[in-house]
């Protein structure tokens, strides 16, 4: 639903048509005007001037079979046919003719210079006015001339009846809730303009990647049914300072003139990062945001102009783009929950052939904590699946194995394990499900596989939540943590050694015992204080300590201390369970791949 406009000419297909004049002048005009200087005569005639000594240079051409000569001070031109005479020569050389390496100039010589020199250079001077005019009408100002990098390239869907809807974007129901709201308000805008309330002038989004900022957005375009500017904020970062303001300039004029509309600015912290004062700054983006902070600031309430952004970084904008009259409401897109998950999966299932038999809820247990995005190619790799394997339409299995696959990556088929090896994997994987099941509040084990993937995993044990979890007691967590030693405890329980196996939960175990002690007060000795940051909630969660080097010490103590306590917990329940270890490992052995159902019926035999 792009808006068509009329296609602009690029620069060269000015030049081009240059070139093609200046060689029309040089091929054509010119030897028409030179043939148009010479004079004909006869054979006869060029003989008397020859006897009288009237000539003055003399060029034969034979290809042409004609002569071309000049009287005695060089100022006409003539041409004559050839004729059999073998003592031309002598009599020309005889009369003074000049002929030896001489070239008759055909064309005036003051017409000459007007067609090689100045004709050319009126014509490039001309097509740089016109260009340069062109340019600052379309940019909006003498700036935005050099290569129009003052204008905005933002992309623009005009009103619709086809696109996204909020029926095409599932899981985020608070989200849209709120931006129903100014779907309303552009339909409508006398309702609220009689009680004498106005829409926010900004709306931010926030939310981590995949979450659906930036459909949401042209969804409330397309329930709106108006124009939809959308630009990213890297866009309006140029090289020449002043080029970033101007795009900002002739975005918001384009929307003004557009009005009633929608401007979206994705990434938006890339022009709008804080002004913290330092030294050798980028000049242009402050520039830039100074130029939208007095957009916004500019915009009345009745233009119809809204602007939505998305970030992932909302803690690094700037507090004068955030405060109140400017983004006025911020909408968290977070990632979706076990009935967000379902429902996602359901809109992009739309697109696909489907089994009867598929349990989205079922696999929306599996992929915890994903995002939309994930979804939606977790969805795409099960239809991938189903074309590979010659069916044609997708099952639950392909959907199982597609979340597989987007976990730990595809199945190795040229890895071969020795069997000690294969042995010692399935251990492991046992030794992992096994703690967990013999622990409470732990999540039930749905698949152990000892099958090498693409990630770099020999194997691993999924397990799924029955449902939402949305607090975790510190009981939980210390099962967990002693759940991701059970795959070191039973190589240490049945080989008496320690394999590179376990270095995935080791740094998972220890970045989840640190957590507790640092973030989430489960330590006496530190009670209820901070001691560590989190940087970048929605981008990897980055963590900086925030007290002493002898806090730090005791710190890491308590975190050897906790992971230490787990891992001879884990210990304990595997000894006190050695038969069903064995049996449980040797069963996974011989099948590879068995479900959560087989492992509990062994367990509980």
């Amino acid at each position: 639903m792009q808006e068509v406009k009329k296609p602009k000419k690029p620069l060269i297909f000015y030049y081009v048509v240059v070139l093609l004049i200046l060689m029309l002048i040089n091929f054509l005009a010119v030897p028409w005007i030179a043939q148009r200087r010479i004079k004909s005569v006869d054979y006869g005639t060029f003989m008397e001037m020859t006897e009288q000594k009237e000539i003055g240079q003399v060029q034969v051409q034979e290809q042409e079979n004609q002569i071309i000569f000049t009287d005695k001070d060089n100022t006409a031109v003539y041409k004559t046919g050839m004729m059999p005479d073998p003592e031309l020569t002598e009599r020309l050389y005889e009369a003074g003719a000049q002929f030896e390496g001489e070239i008759i100039q055909q064309t005036d010589p003051l017409l000459a210079f007007l067609l090689s020199w100045v004709v050319p250079i009126v014509i490039f001077v001309a097509l740089g006015q016109y260009m340069s005019k062109k340019m600052m009408k379309n940019a909006g100002g003498p700036n935005a001339m050099m290569f129009g990098m003052g204008k905005s390239n933002a992309k623009v869907y005009v009103k619709s009846s086809e696109g996204i809807r909020f029926a095409d974007v599932a899981g985020e129901d608070e989200a849209k809730e709120n931006l129903s709201e100014i779907v309303e308000y552009l339909h409508n805008p006398g309702k609220y303009k009689e009680i004498g309330a106005s829409m926010p002038k900004g709306i931010l989004l926030v939310g981590p990647p995949g979450t659906g900022k930036t459909m949401l957005a042209k969804a409330v375009a397309g329930e709106a049914n108006v124009p939809f500017f959308s630009m990213s904020g890297s866009e309006f970062v140029e090289m020449f300072v002043g080029m970033g303001a101007s795009k900002v300039r002739d975005l918001f004029k384009q929307a003004k003139e557009k009005a009633p509309c929608i401007v979206f600015i994705d990434e938006i912290d890339a022009i709008g990062q804080k002004r913290d004062g330092r030294i050798g700054g980028n000049d242009e983006r402050e520039q830039t945001l100074n130029q939208l902070l007095t957009e916004m600031d500019g915009f009345e309430g009745n233009t119809g102009v809204i602007i939505l952004a998305a970030t992932n970084r909302p803690e690094s904008l700037d507090p004068a783009l955030t405060r109140p009259g400017r983004f006025d409401r911020r909408v968290p897109v977070e990632l979706p929950d076990l009935k967000g998950r379902e429902e996602i999966l359901k809109v992009h299932a739309r697109k696909i052939r489907l089994n009867d038999q598929v349990d989205f809820g079922k696999v929306a247990r599996m992929a915890s904590g994903a995002s939309g995005a994930e979804l939606a190619n977790i969805v795409n790799e099960a239809a991938l699946r189903a074309v590979r394997s010659g069916r044609r339409y997708v099952t639950q299995a392909d959907l199982e194995e597609s979340i597989e696959v987007v976990i730990a990556g595809y199945q190795k088929k040229n890895a071969i394990l020795t069997d000690q090896e294969k042995i010692t994997v399935a251990y492991h994987e046992i030794g992992h499900a096994l703690v967990a099941a013999k622990q409470t509040n732990s999540a039930p084990v749905q698949k152990i596989t000892i099958v090498p993937r693409t990630s770099g995993a020999l194997g691993y044990t999924m397990q799924v939540e029955e449902g939402n979890h949305y607090l975790v007691s510190q009981e939980e967590l210390e099962n967990k943590i002693a759940t991701l030693a059970g795959g070191r405890a039973a190589e240490e329980v049945v080989f008496q050694s320690a394999s590179t196996g376990a270095s995935n939960d080791i740094e998972q175990a220890t970045k989840l015992a640190r957590a507790m002690i640092t973030r989430y007060g489960m330590s006496k000795d530190f009670d209820m204080v901070a001691l560590e940051t989190v940087n970048n909630q929605y981008l990897g969660s980055d963590t900086s300590l925030a007290c002493s080097a002898e806090t730090q010490a005791e710190i890491d103590r308590q975190v050897v201390e906790l992971v230490k306590r787990q891992h001879e917990k884990a210990i304990q329940i595997l000894m006190e369970n050695r038969e069903k270890l064995d049996q449980l490992a040797r069963y996974l052995y011989d099948r590879e791949t068995i479900t959560g159902d087989e492992f509990m019926d062994i367990l509980n035999q």
